[in-house]
């Protein structure tokens, strides 16, 4: 897929790395080109799919992206949505929006990344014993013909 390049995707799962160096949270990035639902129940079928929600203290986070049709969304686990601000995925995709609209998708994933990152490492800090339980790069998801 021609979203990112191989470089692009690099930077995005070494920011995903980074974001959970210090958390046992988990983050994943899955974009395709159409969103072929409403873009709440693609991501939350993505967020399944994904095995998301398998995470021990479910604290996985998944940005989704649908290119074309100019859609995102953010989905938190149970164990994060239970400890954050009511608005604060609203606020993190507004930040987002904003590169978006600029024509910097990476940018905006990447602003995305990092502040989901920062409010992990708050709400679940990194246990000694901590294993990376879902892998950083992203996900691409083809198109159904």
């Amino acid at each position: 897929m021609d979203i990112f390049n191989s470089e692009e995707q690099e930077h995005i799962s070494h920011a995903v790395e980074l974001a959970e160096a210090g958390t046992s949270g988990e983050i994943r990035i899955c974009v395709e080109r159409r969103c072929p639902t409403d873009v709440m129940e693609r991501a939350t079928a993505c967020f399944n799919k994904l095995g998301m929600h398998k995470t021990y203290l479910r604290n996985g986070v998944l940005i989704y992206l649908a290119v074309d049709d100019h859609q995102f969304a953010i989905i938190g686990d149970r164990g994060i949505n239970n400890q954050v601000e009511a608005d604060f995925w609203d606020v993190t995709k507004e930040k987002m929006v904003h590169h978006f609209k600029n024509g910097d998708l990476l940018q905006g994933i990447l602003v995305g990344i990092a502040s989901a990152g920062e409010k992990l490492k708050v709400l679940f800090p990194k246990a000694k014993d901590d294993v990376n339980e879902l892998p950083n790069e992203v996900v691409f998801l083809k198109d159904k013909k």
